[in-house]
């Protein structure tokens, strides 16, 4: 399961953004450091489901009227502070959770109402702008560190005969996330010495910066959008083109209200309807919300999701089928699994996905969409229904 993590400094929202997309029972508080402990949950990304195509809609614990929520994992641990990779705050405890994930998205209070250690100060008082650059700052300093700390075993290494210093670097890096294919790309990227003795901390730093922004892909979260003065959250899309104008607040508020059946709303939507009693109060909150949601195309939540998987990380959503003309597994259920592929995945790409012994097995695949069978090396694309056929079948 892909793993996207929460980043920013205190109190800019980051645990509203997790219980909004979650719906799990966490703290939220107006203040520094309300999380301590790492929260770990699911939240879901949003595509059209193929049953579009057809007549008849999948059952509701596949999909809602069309839209199609796939499970990835979301985690939030504690805000990050000026000094974090030095272990300010409870920093050291974030960074090394950012191993395993596979992009960042970073909640920014775009209201300019909280300083850099995450204090409420006055509305636009503060540089949102100023939070982007700590952050990619604290986690490049710390992926630095940690190959400070491994580089005399580098040197050491060096002494042999046989000693590739791509090889090297690649075992160092994979152990923080990184692919092989992501260390090759980076190193063809730079110029350095073949002698890690020669290497000094510049080197050292400028590798780690463009590591942590091919492994780690930020989308910014522009929250507070309700009471952001615009030119912050221009300026914010200036410095990041993935920024999405996000209200936490707005998202939980309705996701709560869908829960009591108050209003019809799907994460996602861009706009809700009121269905239940409601009283004067309510109602005026949710039309402040409703005003938020017509400037921005939604609450932002959800959108944050999306492009952090669909856009960022070029995920594709396919479906693996056991009956390519009903579209069913073999129970009956219309389309029951959805899997999140990289792009450029082929069939078996998905075989695996499924189960490693549906992998191994493999024989080929039947595009469901065209009923006929495809090849072993076709490129996969979002909305597939493909049936696996396999040994383990």
């Amino acid at each position: 399961m892909l793993s996207i993590a929460l980043a920013g400094k205190p109190n800019a929202g980051k645990s509203t953004f997790y219980k909004a997309a979650t719906m799990a029972d966490v703290d939220v508080g107006n203040y520094p450091f309300t999380t301590i402990d790492a929260n770990r949950g699911v939240t879901h990304v949003r595509t059209d489901c193929p049953c579009l195509d057809r007549e008849e809609r999948c059952g509701e614990e596949n999909c809602h009227d069309g839209k199609r929520f796939v499970p990835v994992e979301l985690l939030d641990v504690a805000g990050l502070v000026p000094g974090a990779h030095e272990g300010r705050g409870l920093g050291n405890q974030f960074l090394d959770e950012l191993s395993n994930a596979d992009a960042i998205l970073h909640v920014v209070d775009a209201s300019g109402g909280t300083d850099e250690e995450g204090e409420p100060v006055e509305i636009g008082e503060h540089d949102p702008v100023e939070d982007l650059q700590f952050i990619e700052e604290e986690m490049d300093l710390w992926l630095a560190s940690i190959v400070d700390r491994n580089w005399e075993g580098v040197e050491r290494a060096s002494r042999s005969p046989d000693f590739d210093i791509d090889e090297e670097l690649t075992e160092l890096l994979t152990g923080v996330g990184a692919t092989e294919l992501d260390v090759a790309r980076t190193l063809r990227d730079l110029d350095y010495p073949d002698d890690p003795i020669q290497w000094t901390d510049d080197h050292r730093e400028e590798l780690a910066s463009e590591i942590r922004a091919r492994t780690k892909p930020i989308v910014v979260v522009a929250n507070k959008a309700d009471v952001a003065p615009p030119e912050n959250l221009q300026a914010l899309k200036e410095r990041n083109e993935a920024t999405i104008p996000t209200t936490a607040d707005g998202e939980l508020a309705l996701r709560k209200a869908a829960e009591a059946g108050v209003v019809d709303y799907d994460p996602g939507d861009e706009d809700f309807e009121i269905v239940g009693d409601v009283s004067d109060q309510q109602a005026q909150g949710l039309e402040q919300i409703r005003e938020v949601m017509a400037d921005h195309g939604g609450t932002g939540v959800q959108q944050a999701l999306d492009t952090a998987v669909y856009d960022v990380l070029d995920q594709i959503t396919a479906y693996p089928v056991q009956d390519e003309t009903h579209w069913t597994d073999g129970q009956g259920n219309a389309l029951p699994d959805a899997f999140l592929l990289g792009e450029g995945s082929t069939p078996k790409d998905l075989a695996y996905a499924v189960h490693s012994d549906i992998g191994d097995g493999y024989l080929h695949a039947v595009d469901g969409k065209k009923n006929m069978r495809i090849s072993d090396e076709e490129e996969l694309e979002e909305g597939d229904v493909i049936k696996i056929v396999s040994t383990a079948n």
